[in-house]
């Protein structure tokens, strides 16, 4: 255990910016990728208006290309910071550093992102941490346990700031499907999460909805929107196939405690119709929302419960702007506004 007092700070607290990655490989979004591109710019558009958006683009071309992008559409180009290095992907939440805090000091963190234990095509985006952190002006430590490589995602865990995390065993646990961290016990992740983002309390959900890439990625199903409020998905469908492990996440979180032993206040969110597209069911969620300094980002589907996720959040959030996203473009990727981008704490 380390005994500096290093925290992951909750995604509501002050941020100094959001990381994003502008996409450039069409494969992760097929037939769409035009389409992304300016729905991209929308969603730099919208953190810029209230805070820095790091942005890293593979290329000085493409960095032309995106300033006049975002020019076109009246983006707010001093709150653009670029980041040149080229990726594999865009999904920062997962291949980006993790920043944690100690007091005023700052530290990015690698968890060794490795394609979500599924993909080989990785070797481009195991640089983001380092390159970030450059950029920051920050120290980088490489996550690992026992001398091994430990590896970990943002989109796998979401935190109060306080000392409790979520996620979920589908993700870390299961003994055969994208292994992360072979041989892992709750026990040993819960040491790791001790020892690397100062979490005291770990809150164990079970499976994740229904097309997620990501094998039960928590940052579609349960978030801390304060230090004591949990919101999460359910599926009122009863023969729709999330039903049954939504039903059971919100009995595992109504039986939850949180690092002072209290229990958490439980709000839940409705989930959008099912999105297919090409015969393959979208990892839709409304749980995919992103927090910045005076706005909430959240991602709608075109669909009546759009409105009441937005009421839903709105609730939660009274000091901040509630804006929603179209993520029908993003989704097709498998992932939208929270999947595409990682905070920076300030």
């Amino acid at each position: 255990m380390q005994s500096e007092n290093w925290i992951f700070p909750a995604e509501w607290e002050k941020q100094e910016g959001i990381l994003l990655c502008f996409p450039h490989n069409g494969n992760d979004w097929p037939g769409k990728y035009e389409a992304i591109q300016w729905a991209f710019v929308e969603f730099i558009k919208k953190v810029a208006t209230v805070e820095t958006v790091f942005l890293i683009v593979a290329d000085d071309k493409l960095k032309t290309k995106v300033t006049g992008m975002l020019e076109t559409a009246h983006v707010n180009i001093k709150n653009v910071t670029f980041i040149i290095h080229k990726t594999n992907r865009s999904w920062m939440r997962d291949s980006g550093p993790i920043i944690v805090k100690n007091g005023k000091q700052r530290k990015a963190i690698n968890f060794n992102f490795n394609g979500w234990a599924k993909y080989k095509n990785y070797r481009l985006d195991k640089g983001v941490p380092a390159k970030v952190a450059e950029t920051l002006n920050m120290p980088i430590e490489q996550a690992k346990i026992n001398g091994k490589p430990f590896v970990l995602e943002g989109g796998a865990i979401d935190v109060n700031g306080k000392g409790t995390l979520i996620t979920s065993e589908e993700c870390l646990l299961h003994p055969t499907i994208q292994v992360r961290n072979a041989g892992f016990t709750k026990t040993d992740y819960e040491a790791a999460f001790n020892q690397y983002l100062g979490v005291t309390n770990v809150i164990w959900l079970g499976n994740g909805i229904i097309g997620d890439d990501t094998h039960g990625h928590i940052d579609d199903l349960a978030r801390f929107v304060n230090e004591n409020t949990i919101i999460t998905v359910v599926e009122t469908n009863q023969n729709d196939a999330n039903y049954k492990p939504l039903q059971d996440n919100l009995k595992r979180l109504e039986n939850a405690v949180l690092e002072d032993g209290s229990k958490p206040n439980i709000i839940t969110l409705p989930m959008p119709k099912p999105l297919w597209f090409d015969g393959i069911t979208l990892p839709a969620s409304y749980a995919n929302f992103l927090i910045l300094n005076k706005t909430v980002l959240v991602p709608t589907f075109n669909d009546a419960n759009d409105r009441v996720a937005l009421n839903t959040i709105a609730n939660c959030f009274p000091k901040h702007e509630i804006i929603g996203i179209s993520a029908i473009d993003f989704i097709w990727g498998f992932g939208s506004l929270h999947c595409l981008s990682q905070q920076i704490p300030l």
